[in-house]
């Protein structure tokens, strides 16, 4: 795969920036940022002589690869060869899988319709979506989270192939809408496909690290909007940035460091680019069901041809004030052919731009912040280059305050990375920028069998409290065993498309058992029932454990402090002490001052004291959450990694049988080739040698094509080898076959393996070897 380095800009002042303890043993890191339509992947290397920041291209040298699984004929297609079949088979090429994550089965319904996706979906036990492959008992269902996770494998082979080392640790981004189960979901994936994920980190958090690692807020501070549209979804992000004092580490003068808080969120989770694309393909169809008496709705492949083409011309008219369209064949053999303008596309569209501005008007609004305490709207996302969007923008905010410091597409996952370094073992933020970030939804908790002391407790997880975080309940007098349900806050914002506010269940066992076992046991204060919740830096939140704390009071014996000293010394005089036992020769009796006071011990026999003992008993947590909030079970995780190593490993089995073929196809060509420029200047060899190798080269073409489909790939290099070792008899002679003459002739030296190079007549020195293979081909 290609090497593209990040823009010069970007890379070099992130160079100044990243690393402070360079230790070049620790292992590359890497940043996805998953979108509806697009992934992108960034890595932190610390290889000599490269990047440390860099954005890793995929196979085709992009910069940014289709978000799209694929399953046709037995393989498994990602990304771009994915795409490059989505038009034949609409129906096995599978997108907007980040929007259909931890979806109950009705949204992913609507979800399909609205896009107008072909795929066979079921509704599984827990009310989720499964995508059906096949047919009747043959059918293969797979889980959301198992095709994303072939896009996360996808992404590790892309960092591995571009750092040429095994890479584990990620940060991905997530919209900032993305509730409980979205984000459970994305780790489920992450671990069906081997990722260990060290955060997942919302979008504007990811955009605003890049925004403020070279920047210097000391001296003024900045209110600045993350304005961000892709292709499903828009959200505002109002992110404020500060400088503040902090104790240097080796207590000398203190440093300034910069920090960034996000202070609110607003989004509309069904605005983005493909409403526009969808009211063009709505306008296109209409044309061509005029025109033809077609409904292309009811053709699956005439509607991805359709779609394609409305994506490009969605595109044309961000820059030019018309654009044509022409799709061959859009079903049977109608061809359909037609142009729009930029103003109609624009009517078209008209009730998207008010609502646009929405989350930018509203996160201002939540926040009391008035336009002119804003220092700039940052525009993000694909989408924010269409024109109308931009000038929707500026009549609100006002062109100065309009910016677009940012690479659009990049930004989000260049701050991920940033994200991923500062988490990794072994390489370090040369320069700190402190991120507050917070929960997206307030959580509530509520309890089944057991009462909370006040309702202030129920509200366990307040909007906005920050990641990460850790968080007690205690239950006074608690008997029995108890539920506990986690839910959205009743009177707060909830995520797009969810089918019940319960976001998990858990029963909590072993209280009612704890009870009985103390209950005749001195107690000196009343049991509790204690329970530990964490909102981790995922934005998760979860009942890590429960315990029962009981107190008792127990008499316990307490020894006198000098009891032993008669032992103790007795053990020194033995070990041999100065100290002498008996006063002999020494003015510090110790045995007379100990038998004044009773050797140190207390005839009446030992004292007890009254003392306070706190036991903490381990108390049993089940998940019995039901409904599309549930997270995959073990068994289908574990399920999913089995197959998912299966077709991995029938991918690289697919990949070495190609290697290996594309090797001896490329050796008999180049070979054939270089024997054609031999003449009679060539020394080395005989013209019958070179008839009978090239009989051979014939012999190997012959079979390659007509025999080798169902070859292995040892035996496609058993032949390359023998062919090689044909080619290198020739040309390795102790003597040649006539009179040498001045240098090779026309014998290119990187074909003539002879390991020798004629430096002047009569003389030769040592020269690497190489054979037909190196002439434009690598081995894989």
């Amino acid at each position: 795969m290609a090497v593209v380095a990040c823009k010069p800009l970007i890379w070099c002042a992130l160079f100044l920036i990243v690393l402070c303890n360079y230790n070049a043993l620790a292992a590359p890191v890497m940043s996805i940022d998953l979108g509806s339509e697009w992934m992108k992947v960034a890595v932190v290397n610390l290889k000599p002589g490269l990047p440390p920041i860099s954005i890793v291209p995929n196979e085709m040298s992009k910069r940014k690869s289709p978000a799209l699984v694929a399953f046709s004929k037995g393989d498994r297609l990602v990304s771009e060869e994915a795409s490059g079949i989505l038009a034949r088979y609409p129906e096995r090429v599978f997108a907007s899988l980040r929007d259909m994550v931890g979806k109950p089965f009705s949204a992913v319904k609507e979800l399909l319709k609205s896009q107008h996706l072909p795929y066979d979906v079921v509704e599984d036990a827990n009310g989720r979506a499964r995508i059906r492959l096949g047919e009747d008992s043959g059918a293969a269902l797979y889980s959301v989270e198992e095709l994303i996770a072939n896009l996360l494998n996808y992404a590790r082979v892309l960092a591995e192939a571009h750092t040429k080392e095994p890479v584990k640790d990620t940060v991905i981004s997530v919209p900032p809408f993305f509730g409980q189960a979205e984000r459970k979901g994305v780790l489920d994936a992450a671990e069906i496909a081997s990722l260990n994920v060290l955060s997942l980190v919302n979008e504007p958090a990811g955009a605003s690290l890049q925004y403020g690692i070279d920047k210097d807020f000391s001296v003024e501070d900045r209110h600045v909007v993350f304005y961000d549209m892709g292709a499903s979804n828009t959200h505002a992000a109002l992110v404020h940035f500060t400088a503040y004092t902090a104790k240097s580490p080796g207590g000398g003068k203190n440093l300034t460091a910069q920090q960034f808080h996000v202070k609110g969120i607003s989004w509309d989770a069904s605005l983005g680019g493909q409403n526009m694309e969808t009211r063009l393909v709505d306008h296109f169809a209409a044309e061509f069901k005029e025109k033809s008496g077609i409904d292309v709705f009811n053709h699956p492949k005439g509607m991805a041809k359709l779609k394609k083409q409305v994506k490009r011309t969605k595109e044309i008219l961000s820059a030019n004030s018309e654009a044509s369209i022409s799709v061959e064949s859009l079903v049977d053999d109608h061809d359909f052919r037609s142009f729009i303008t930029r103003k109609k596309f624009e009517e078209l569209c008209k009730d998207l731009w008010g609502r646009a501005v929405l989350p930018l008007k509203k996160v201002l609004a939540d926040n009391g912040l008035k336009l002119q305490q804003l220092h700039s709207v940052e525009l993000l996302g694909g989408a924010t280059r269409v024109p109308m969007l931009k000038e929707v923008l500026t009549g609100y905010v006002g062109a100065q305050a309009l910016a677009r410091h940012l690479d659009s597409d990049e930004a989000v996952v260049l701050g991920a990375s940033l994200r991923a370094a500062n988490l990794s073992d072994g390489i370090k933020l040369n320069r700190k920028l402190g991120m507050v970030d917070g929960a997206s939804y307030g959580i509530e908790m509520k309890l089944d069998g057991a009462i909370l002391e006040s309702k202030d407790q129920s509200l366990l997880v307040p909007l906005h409290k920050n990641l990460p975080s850790k968080m007690g309940r205690t239950l006074k007098n608690q008997l029995k065993d108890f539920k506990v349900t986690l839910s959205y806050e009743k009177d707060g914002p909830l995520p797009p498309s969810i089918s019940s506010p319960d976001i998990a269940v858990y029963e909590v066992k072993g209280v009612a058992e704890a009870v009985e076992k103390y209950k005749n046991h001195n107690q000196s204060a009343p049991m509790k029932t204690v329970m530990h919740f964490s909102l981790d830096r995922n934005g998760v939140v979860n009942l890590d454990r429960a315990e029962q704390v009981v107190e008792v009071s127990e008499w316990v014996d307490v020894v006198d402090p000098v009891s032993n000293i008669t032992a103790l010394l007795a053990n020194l005089t033995a070990n041999g002490s100065v100290l002498d036992m008996n006063g002999t020769g020494s003015d510090f009796n110790l045995t007379k001052l100990l038998n004044e006071n009773g050797n140190g011990t207390d005839s009446t026999g030992p004292k007890q004291k009254l003392r306070k003992r706190i036991l903490r008993v381990p108390l049993k947590l089940t998940d019995v959450t039901e409904g599309p909030a549930r997270s995959l079970s073990s068994k289908d995780i574990t399920n999913a990694i089995q197959r998912l190593e299966k077709t991995n490993a029938a991918d690289a089995q697919k990949r070495a049988m190609e290697a290996a073929k594309n090797n001896l196809e490329s050796y008999i060509y180049s070979a054939k080739d270089q024997l054609e420029t031999l003449i009679e200047s060539d020394k080395e060899s005989s013209q019958s040698e070179r008839d009978s190798f090239m009989e051979k080269l014939a012999e190997a073409q012959d079979w390659l094509y007509l025999d080798g489909e169902d070859a292995g790939v040892s035996e496609f290099q058993t032949r390359l080898d023998a062919l090689k070792s044909l080619w290198n008899s020739m040309f390795k002679r102790a003597e040649p076959v006539k009179e040498e003459s001045e240098g090779k002739g026309d014998i290119p030296s990187d074909i003539v393996n002879s390991g020798e190079e004629v430096t002047k007549k009569g003389e030769r020195a040592p020269r690497a070897e190489t054979d037909p293979s190196s002439a434009g081909h690598d081995e894989l």
